[in-house]
């Protein structure tokens, strides 16, 4: 039964009249005395009992209407869901992110994308660093990407929507927990935890290339997949925690110290990238939300 018939079937059945029911759908009457005639055959029972004065539904009729309109809703959504999609309206966008450091931003988006978009699925992929991110964004595991760089990423569109800055991690009973401030050069000899070299942190990178710079190479004594673990093992005097503020900020920090950093560093921002060749309806109905929540510099 295609979506034609059907449509005559239930005009007639609502008119009771084959004259009206065809200048309601804007059809010629010979038309839907055809497609009557079609359906019947189809089915192979009246649908209407017609004399040269009524029209009634015959008992199949009466089973085939609840049907008909059931049918014809179920179209009617499928069509709108296409449009929906075709649009960008509705769909599914990936975002990777790092931790705690992006629970803010990515809240924020998430707020702003279910107001604005409610068909819209976003699906978070958390735990992801730096040049790893790009690399999965990159290899289509994920559609969009919140990073920290202390320069705009290589291979992807992007732009700065957050600026962070970097502190230390320290424990309660370390010497450096009641300074003022802690330099590069006071991590010579001093243990440190750090997320592992392979998620391609650009933070771990930045520390790494300043203590080289400072004359000494870091001594990783203890490698943390997040955060959360970053800061506990710090708590219990495994060591220091080159980070930034808003990667801590929300956690708990008992037994730890925050301390700022003298030297001059570059600053890290916050980046949401994507694919430049990435033409999703659905994704660039995302960016234009972002571009109201973080407005940012328009750095590509």
């Amino acid at each position: 039964m295609d979506e034609q018939k059907l449509r005559v079937f239930v005009a007639i059945a609502e008119e009771l009249h084959f004259g009206r029911a065809a200048d309601r759908l804007y059809l010629a009457q010979p038309h839907v005395s055809r497609s009557v005639r079609a359906l019947e055959a189809e089915l192979g029972a009246e649908v209407f009992r017609r004399t040269t004065r009524t029209v009634e539904l015959t008992p199949a009729g009466t089973a085939l209407l609840p049907h008909a309109h059931a049918l014809l809703a179920r179209t009617g959504e499928a069509r709108a869901a296409v449009v929906a999609a075709r649009d960008g309206r509705s769909g599914r966008v990936r975002i990777s992110f790092a931790g705690p450091s992006a629970h803010v931003v990515v809240g924020q988006l998430a707020r702003a994308v279910r107001e604005q978009h409610p068909l819209v699925d976003l699906e978070f992929l958390p735990g992801r660093y730096g040049t790893a991110a790009v690399a999965e964004l990159l290899g289509n595991e994920s559609d969009l990407a919140l990073a920290r760089f202390a320069q705009p990423p290589v291979g992807v569109a992007g732009r700065s929507v957050a600026r962070d800055r970097c502190v230390v991690a320290v424990p309660v009973g370390h010497r450096l927990a009641v300074a003022d401030e802690v330099r590069i050069a006071d991590f010579r000899d001093e243990p440190v935890v750090a997320f592992p070299e392979s998620f391609g942190s650009a933070v771990r990178a930045m520390f790494v290339e300043r203590c080289h710079a400072a004359g000494f190479a870091p001594r990783f004594a203890q490698s943390a997949p997040d955060s959360w673990t970053a800061t506990a093992l710090v708590s219990a005097g495994v060591g220091l925690h080159f980070t930034t503020a808003s990667a801590i900020e929300h956690l708990p920090l008992e037994g730890v110290r925050v301390r700022q950093i003298a030297d001059r560093l570059p600053a890290i921002d916050v980046f949401l990238t994507w694919r430049r060749d990435d033409d999703s309806p659905v994704l660039h109905r995302v960016l234009q939300t972002s571009w109201d929540v973080f407005p940012g510099d328009g750095a590509d």
